[in-house]
Parts: structure tokens; C-alpha cells; sequence
């Protein structure tokens, strides 16, 4: 079959096919504003048509994203150098030869389907696929949960069927982001004891920084890693291909990356899927699944985490920078931006070398930050921010960011002050276990948070279009303040009007006012304050 041809069915069993290649598998954005279902053939031979893919939640279209780059890869589709790497970028090298070569490959290396080597799967699962598979929601890393009961209420083995292009776009997203623990499989029963432990996928647990441009062409010319060595290994299926996979009777050192194609297309995850074909003429669905341990993958962080941004962990120790559940991925920005300056990490150091733009559009692309929270093994949700970017601005940016997020942090703590000043004589004979809860009755914190989130993107925007810092921060320190005292003021509502009431009132607006302007304070917070004398 030849990829532009209809999907038909396996005449054995009815098998449905489903190939990617020829079939929509993700939705794209035209330049013209319209929606489209596309596939994989059409996403590179409208590269520069499109101006964006979609996923299901932002670690999709991440996922969707490494997958791309493999391909790239696998056909050939690459820069040897830094220097070849800036042509394509700034001449918008055409990735056309990749829908080329897709066009060339052998049909049963596509089908997501298939008996023998089901795309991106694990086909020695079969023989156990009836007997302890789940329904198709475990699939989807944020829906499943802790496999007991899914978000939405639904049982492990609800029967509710998966499109094929959902749980295409769902392996991709298991395979660079599953967390560790175990999985609904028994090892006794299957392929050996560690099959049923699941390890942290590649970009499960920090990070992952894509650069964002006007279109998909320049977001993959973007991301693509410049390599002189051959790194066409890409990972297809499990039971074909030139790699040696590992066993499960026990867990195994990890192996070598076999260049840029084995990383972006490694099967982090054993998958199977048992499809269906679709009722009343629709494209298949999955209807159970079955889920163990993956490939295991020996990094070399100069190599293989270009994009990682590095931090310090409260005990010392440095590591990609991590998604949080209490702190905002944009309060990291200075840190993302302080990599491009420093020039540390492969990705910065090409991007702080591109020229600056002489466009009326100075800010031509972004740079989009993406993490799965969890509470251990269980995901809990997406972290995401998108960062504005212009070729020659980084130290501005980065100034910008910093000193953006300096004035957060003190706003917030002055606020944390006047919770506290509000909270003493409110209660003077507090409860230790009650204190918690009766300072959150006074702390306006989460609210300033959450409010200070698109004013600090507008900064940063202001800044990247060509705006000095010196003149962007009045406005936004002045915001920010202003709009912290209203929501301090609305907290303090809930005090009655009596003497109490009032002194507290009093105490906590004098507390936040002093914290505001303290010697701790940021030299913008200061400066408002001599402003205003």
C-alpha cells in the first residue's frame, strides 16, 4: 500500500490498519488561521504552511515534537554543524525530503497495527494481551491517576474506546514522560519480574525547553541538534530494528544512545494496543491496552539535555530544573534566560549566537517550558509557560526576568508579613493545628501570584520587541503594588469593625507598607518608594 492510499483491513482477522503517515494524527494551525487534521506526510510537506501542531495537553505536543525530530533524523533531514544549523534556520532550509523519504519506507513499518511489529510497540506483550490488559484510558498519562480510579470516575477497565490517533499521540507522550512505579502487569505471568517496573521516562521529572518559531519548519530547524555522526537509528518497534533490546528478568544498566533518532524515538515504555476497526465507517479504535517497562537510556547530559536549564536543589545539588507544584514555571524565566547569556547548554549557545533581527518584528520566537507534576507515581498535572525570545536580547531579557522576579518575591513576602501582623492580634490564643488555617484567612499570596503572571509575560514581551528595561519596570512595580494592596485590603474585609477589627486592619497595612520598602527590598521597590517622597 502505498501511503497516499485509502487504510484497509488485515483479511485474517479483520485487523484494522492504521498508518500515520497516511491517516490525520495530529491538528495543525495554517497560516491562514484554519484547523486541519494532518499527517505525518503533510506536517513536513506544509512545514512552512503551518504555523503550529496541537496536542491534547502541552506534554503532547511535546512528545509530538521529539517524535518529528526523530524523523528528521532518520531521513537525513539535519545540520552537521553550528554553522550549517544558523543557515538552515535563518534561510528556512525546506523539510519536504522528509515526506520524501516517509513516502519511501515499507508500509508494515507504519502501521500502528500491525501483528508482528506494531509501530512504536511491544509486540511480545500479545500473548498476554487478552488476559491482563486494561482499558485504553490508562494510556493517557494524565488520565489514568493512580490506575485505581480515573479522574473523570471512571474504572480502570472502563470500556470507552480510543481513537487511534489519540492513543498514537498518548504512546508518544508515555514513552518521554512516564514516571516511575509499577504497572497494571504481572511480571510472574509475562515477560520476567521487571517488566512490571516502570522507570522515569527522558523527560518525566524536569524541564523540557523547546524553541517556538513563526512556523513548524522553524520550530523543528530550531530544535535540531547539529551532529557530524550518523544518527539514523530510529526506533520503530520493539521486535525489529538494529538495536538490541533488554530483557525483563531483571532491571539492566542503561545502553548507549545511538544518535539523535534512537533518543527523540526511544520506546521508554513496553505498549500494546489492541485495536477494533471504528463503527459506521470511522478510522480504528483501541480498546485495551497493556503497559510495562521500557527501554533504559544512558544520558550524556552535554549531548542529550541541550535544552536543559540547571538548577541548584536546596541541598546543594545541580540538576535540570524541575517542575514544581508551588512554584510557577515563569518565575524561573530569568533562569532560561541566564542559559542563553551564559551560553551554557547546547541550545543557548546556538541561540545567543543567531544575528539580531532587522524585521519589524524583533521577537521571532518563543521559548516553551513544559513539566509533568506528580505527587510520587502519580501525575497530578501539566506545568507550562511560554517565554518570549529575540536574537541579540538575552542580557535584557534576562535583566528583565530577574528583576521582574525580584519584585514578585518581595511583594509576596511583605504580604506574607501583613498575614502574619493581621493573624497575631486576631487570635491571641491561637491553637498550634489551628494556625495554619487562620493565616490563610489573611494571606492574599495566591491571588498576587496568579495576577502577577500575565503583567511579568507583558514585561518580558515589552523587553523582547525592543523596550529598554530601565522603562518597562515603573509601570509594572507600580502594578504590581498597587494591585497587592487591593487584595490585601479584600482579605482584611472579613475583620469585623470593631477595635480588634480595626487594630488589625491597621497592623497588617503598616506591616506590608514597612516590608514593602525595607532595606531587603529590590532597588525597583525602593526607587518607587523615593518616586513617591
Amino acid at each position: 500500500m502505498h501511503p497516499a492510499d485509502p487504510p484497509s483491513l488485515d483479511a485474517t482477522n479483520d485487523r484494522p490498519r492504521w498508518d500515520p503517515r497516511v491517516h490525520a494524527c495530529v491538528q495543525a494551525l495554517t497560516l491562514d488561521g484554519e484547523v486541519i487534521g494532518q499527517n505525518l506526510t503533510g506536517l513536513f510537506s506544509r512545514a512552512d504552511e503551518l504555523v503550529d501542531i496541537h496536542g491534547d495537553t502541552p506534554g503532547e505536543k511535546v512528545a509530538l515534537v521529539e517524535f518529528l525530530l526523530a524523523l528528521c533524523y532518520a531521513s537525513g533531514a539535519y545540520p552537521t554543524s553550528t554553522e550549517e544549523w544558523q543557515h538552515w534556520v535563518q534561510e528556512s532550509h525546506p523539510l519536504g525530503e522528509v515526506s520524501s523519504w516517509l513516502a519511501r519506507q515499507p508500509d508494515d513499518d507504519w502501521d500502528l497495527f500491525h501483528r508482528e511489529r506494531p509501530l512504536g510497540q511491544n509486540a511480545l506483550l500479545a500473548p498476554f494481551l487478552e488476559e491482563h490488559s486494561t482499558g485504553p484510558a490508562q494510556l493517557v498519562i494524565e488520565s489514568a491517576g493512580d490506575y485505581n480510579q480515573f479522574a473523570d470516575h471512571h474504572h480502570l477497565d472502563h470500556p470507552d474506546p480510543l481513537p487511534a490517533a489519540n492513543a498514537f499521540r498518548a504512546m508518544l507522550t508515555q514513552h518521554v514522560f512516564g514516571l516511575s512505579g509499577r504497572g497494571r502487569i504481572s511480571g510472574k505471568a509475562t515477560l520476567g519480574p521487571a517488566v512490571t517496573y516502570l522507570a522515569t521516562g527522558r523527560l518525566g521529572g524536569r524541564i523540557r525547553v523547546l524553541a517556538l518559531g513563526r512556523t513548524l519548519g522553524h520550530t523543528l530547524r530550531l530544535n535540531l541538534v547539529p551532529t557530524a555522526h550518523e544518527p539514523r537509528v530510529l526506533n520503530l518497534t520493539w521486535t525489529a530494528g538494529p538495536i538490541e533490546r533488554r530483557g525483563f528478568k531483571a532491571k539492566p544498566p542503561g545502553r548507549a544512545v545511538r544518535g539523535y533518532a534512537d533518543l527523540h524515538s526511544y520506546l521508554g515504555r513496553s505498549v500494546l494496543m489492541r485495536p477494533r476497526p471504528g463503527l459506521g465507517g470511522e478510522e480504528a479504535v483501541v480498546d485495551r491496552v497493556l503497559i510495562g517497562a521500557g527501554e533504559l537510556l544512558e544520558l550524556d547530559p552535554e549531548l542529550h539535555l541541550q535544552d536543559a536549564v540547571m538548577s541548584v536543589t536546596r541541598t546543594g545539588v545541580e540538576k535540570p530544573l524541575w517542575p514544581s507544584p508551588t512554584r510557577d514555571v515563569w518565575r524561573e524565566a530569568h533562569a532560561l534566560y541566564a542559559a542563553v547569556e551564559k551560553e551554557s547548554g547546547g541550545l543557548y549557545a546556538r541561540l545567543a549566537k543567531l544575528p539580531k533581527e532587522r524585521k519589524a518584528d524583533r521577537h521571532p520566537f518563543d521559548l516553551l517550558a513544559v513539566g509533568l507534576l506528580s505527587n510520587k507515581s502519580t501525575p497530578t498535572g501539566w506545568v507550562t509557560s511560554v517565554f518570549p525570545f529575540a536574537p541579540g536580547q538575552a542580557p535584557a531579557l534576562y535583566q528583565a526576568s530577574l528583576r521582574g522576579s525580584q519584585v514578585a518575591e518581595h511583594v509576596a513576602r511583605s504580604l506574607d508579613r501583613a498575614a502574619y501582623a493581621a493573624w497575631a492580634i486576631t487570635y491571641p490564643n491561637p491553637k498550634p493545628a489551628d494556625k495554619k488555617a487562620q493565616l490563610a484567612r489573611f494571606d492574599a499570596r495566591g491571588e498576587q501570584w496568579k495576577a502577577t503572571e500575565e503583567p511579568f509575560h507583558t514585561l518580558l514581551l515589552d523587553v523582547a520587541e525592543g523596550a529598554m528595561v530601565a522603562d518597562c519596570m515603573p509601570g509594572y512595580v507600580e502594578w504590581l503594588v498597587r494591585t497587592a494592596r487591593e487584595f490585601l485590603d479584600t482579605r482584611l474585609d472579613s475583620l469585623p469593625k470593631n477595635g480588634p477589627g480595626l487594630r488589625a486592619r491597621a497592623a497588617a497595612r503598616r506591616s506590608f507598607e514597612t516590608e514593602l520598602t525595607s532595606s531587603r527590598a529590590p532597588a525597583d521597590l525602593t526607587e518607587l518608594k523615593e518616586g513617591a517622597t
